[in-house]
């Protein structure tokens, strides 16, 4: 089963994602930018989806440190604002695989992630 790590400082939200896509991979769930660091240094996961806007350390400075560490791992951002020109330019420094608008619908973020999965 694939690995996931899915990033949220909103508790609902993680178990919302846990229920939705339990049964499609071996879920890895982190409520901050640096427990999602230290569950990507002790389990091997290929995909991440994480929040945009957390407090510390938010979704761009989270994939940026990622990918400083692990380039090959694709990184996905989550957010319930449309792109602005800022946060496009983020995007594209920090090498992110898809932006995701919230909320998102399962059945087509399932087959994004099926296509990310197939790209590694």
């Amino acid at each position: 089963m694939p690995k996931l790590l899915y990033v949220d400082d909103e508790f609902i939200n993680l178990q919302l994602f846990k229920f939705n896509f339990q049964k499609h991979f071996e879920l890895y769930l982190a409520s901050s930018g640096q427990e999602a660091l230290e569950i990507i240094e002790s389990e091997d996961v290929s995909v991440i989806i994480s929040d945009l806007k957390m407090p510390e350390m938010d979704g761009i400075e989270l994939v940026s440190e990622i990918k400083k560490k692990y380039p090959e791992k694709i990184c996905f951002l989550l957010s319930a604002y449309y792109l602005s020109e800022a946060i496009s330019m983020g995007l594209n420094e920090a090498d992110i695989f898809e932006y995701i608008i919230k909320p998102w619908k399962k059945d087509e973020l399932l087959k994004t992630l099926d296509k990310a999965y197939n790209s590694l």
